[in-house]
Parts: structure tokens; C-alpha cells; sequence
């Protein structure tokens, strides 16, 4: 940052999430009035004339076809990195080593080893590394967070956890990358990952667990299929709260269902990620006459939804998430106080997903440090 108000960003990788970034990094300035402006510098794809359109699409001044002369650009400053889950490992480990801050897509990697390393090389950079799970940053989130915190609904003892789409339902699709093993585990790591990020917020980490893979589909295109579509667990989490999780990437009609219900002593939050601006609340209050769930629907009341739309009722979509964890990421780079799910944190999830994996082969509870 030559005059520290100026953040060089690079960017690998420009499919749906990579899109994602540059319209955040291109929108956070303007949105939340941020000092610091992001600055896109150099932009990097597997074809160096994708990598040309790709920039002039986005607004980079420079493109490559090798993601490391991005990693190598003295005038970058922090790197995005939304290649494909296996190549997560070595680029992020290769921008921390050369001084930059990191901005990954979830998950960490796919396999605990690189994601171990990787934890351990964001520890000694001193630069900010973070995944990104934009959907704790809804402001519905936030405020199902903030009336978790104050007791609104007493004392927590249960989650459940839901995650389908239906990206993968058809049985008549070819092979994808995504049915080989390279990718990872399948639902587990590229699915579950997410719902487990909103229950670190909503409910606290987890200590065991006892969890099933299965497969819908057998083969695709005369080829095994090597991962899992649907997958289901059993939680125990700290201070005796029970939770259930069950993701499902073949779920015909599901498009982005995320589905979270926090049931306490004295009432239930829900919230479903399909209608992402609103959630509904129930109490134990009164007689019981009038007793059951109302709507809160989000808007300007509820930070920092106020910085897209004055209006309740007018929605936020996905790429806000992505430009609020821009904001924050600024934030955290800015040495102020952020939140995001840093590689600490993303190393935790991670170890459930190693440890609901390991549970699934060895048809038992699992505790977590113990995911093998």
C-alpha cells in the first residue's frame, strides 16, 4: 500500500466466485465509504487471453495466464483466490510467503494436512487470512446473533442444520470434476462447510460427532462416481446442546436452501438462506393465545443493510454478502476489529469435516482432535 489508503488486489481465478470478488472489491468503496480503496491490480486464469478478457471485464490493469505472477506482484497487496478447492493449498501458502494478505474461498483445502499448513503459515505471516463464508454476514444472521446473545430465546439446547441445492440431482448428467475425489469428500466439505460456519455464530464450536455418506448415483457417464451427495450427522456441541446436520447437493427443486432452526428454553429462531431477508421468531410469552412464530423482515434497523437500501422490504442478495465481507476484510487489514471466519476458525470446521468423514468410514462417534 504505497500511501496505506491504496490496497493492490489480485485476483486468481474468475468463474462464479471469482466474478464474486471483483464485484465486491469494485463495490465496497462506494457502499460503505471505506479510506481505504481497493485498487485492482492483476488478475490471473489458466488461459492467458481468458485472463485479458477476464480483466478488462472486471477492471484489472493486468492479466496473466500463471497465477504465481500475481502471488509475485510487488503492487499487490492482497489475493483473492477462487480456484478450484485442490489448488486452494499451495496459493494460499505461496501469498502468505510473499508478504500478502489472503482472501480464500471456502474450503480450506482438501485434505487436513494442506489445511493444517496452511493455518500454520497465516500464524507466522502477520497478514490477514481469511475464507469466505459471506453468509454470516447477512444482517439477518447478525440479528439472530445479537437476540441469541441478549437470551431472547433463553438458554440454547438444540440446532438443526439443512443444506440442499440441486445443481447435481440429474442422474442423466456427465462426469464433473466435482464427482472425482480430488475435489474432496463432496457434500461434506463443499456443502457442509457453509451451514457449520452459521453454527460457530449461532451456537458454538462442535466436540463430536457421528455422521453417513451416501450416494444417489453410482456412476455418471460410464465413470464411478468417487464423493458423496448427501450426508447427514449427529453434533454435540460444548455446554450439552444436541444438533442435527443433513446436506444434499442432488435435492431436485432445492436452489440455495440453507436452513437453520435454534430452539432455546424460552423460544426458536428460523431462518431458510431461499428467503435470506427475513427469519422468524417464537417466544414463550403471554397466556399462549396469540403464541407462535412472527416474521421479522430485514432492513435499514438492521446493520449494515442500511448501506445498500434505505427502504425495508427491498432485499439484499448474494454479492452483498460478498462485498459486507469485502468491508470487513478491509477492516481486519486496516488492524480494526472484523468478522470473518479467519484460518483459525476455518481450520475448526475443517477438523468436522474430517471428523464427520472419519465417523462415515469407521461407523462411530468421533471427537473432535481425533479426525485422523
Amino acid at each position: 500500500m504505497a500511501d496505506g489508503r491504496v490496497l493492490g488486489v489480485g485476483l486468481i481465478g474468475t468463474g462464479f466466485m471469482g466474478k464474486c470478488h471483483a464485484l465486491a472489491w469494485n463495490a465496497v468503496g462506494p457502499t460503505f465509504g471505506t479510506m481505504m480503496r481497493p485498487r485492482l491490480v492483476h488478475l490471473a486464469e489458466v488461459d492467458a487471453t481468458l485472463a485479458r478478457q477476464r480483466a478488462d471485464e472486471f477492471g484489472f490493469l493486468r492479466s496473466t495466464g500463471d497465477w504465481r505472477d500475481v502471488v509475485g506482484d510487488p503492487e499487490v497487496d492482497v489475493v483473492s483466490i477462487t480456484a478450484p478447492n485442490p489448488f486452494h493449498a499451495e496459493m494460499a501458502l505461496a501469498a502468505l510467503a510473499a508478504g500478502k494478505h489472503v482472501w480464500c474461498e471456502k474450503p480450506m483445502a482438501t485434505s487436513r494436512e494442506d489445511a493444517r499448513a496452511m493455518l500454520e503459515a497465516a500464524k507466522g505471516s502477520g497478514r490477514v487470512a481469511a475464507l469466505g463464508y459471506n453468509y454470516i454476514q447477512n444482517p439477518a444472521i447478525r440479528e439472530m446473533e445479537r437476540a441469541i446473545g441478549e437470551g431472547t430465546i433463553g438458554r440454547v439446547n438444540h440446532v438443526r442444520l439443512e443444506m440442499d441445492e440441486d445443481f447435481m440431482a440429474d442422474e442423466d448428467a456427465p462426469f464433473a470434476f466435482k464427482n472425482g475425489a480430488a475435489s474432496g469428500y463432496g457434500a461434506l466439505d463443499d456443502f457442509a462447510v457453509h451451514p457449520l460456519s452459521l453454527l460457530w455464530r449461532l451456537a458454538g464450536p462442535v466436540e463430536e460427532v457421528i455422521a453417513d455418506q451416501s450416494r444417489p448415483y453410482e456412476s455418471r457417464g460410464g465413470r464411478a462416481v468417487e464423493t458423496h451427495e448427501i450426508a447427514s450427522a449427529l453434533l454435540r456441541l460444548s455446554g450439552g446442546v444436541s444438533g442435527t446436520l443433513s446436506v444434499n447437493r442432488a435435492a431436485w427443486g432445492r436452489k440455495g436452501r440453507i436452513a437453520v432452526q435454534v430452539f432455546g428454553s424460552r423460544g426458536t429462531i428460523v431462518f431458510d438462506q431461499e428467503r435470506m431477508n427475513e427469519f422468524q421468531i417464537a417466544t414463550r410469552e403471554g397466556d399462549g393465545r396469540l403464541a407462535g412464530f412472527r416474521t421479522v423482515l430485514v432492513g435499514p434497523a438492521h446493520e449494515p443493510y442500511g448501506r445498500f437500501v434505505p427502504a425495508p422490504g427491498h432485499s439484499l442478495g448474494f454479492n452483498d454478502l460478498k462485498v459486507i465481507e469485502a468491508n470487513e476484510i478491509l477492516a481486519a487489514i486496516d488492524g480494526g476489529t472484523a468478522r470473518l471466519v479467519d484460518f483459525e476458525t476455518g481450520f475448526a470446521i475443517e477438523e468436522v469435516v474430517h471428523a464427520m468423514a472419519r465417523s462415515h468410514r469407521e461407523r462411530r462417534w468421533v471427537t473432535l482432535g481425533d479426525a485422523g
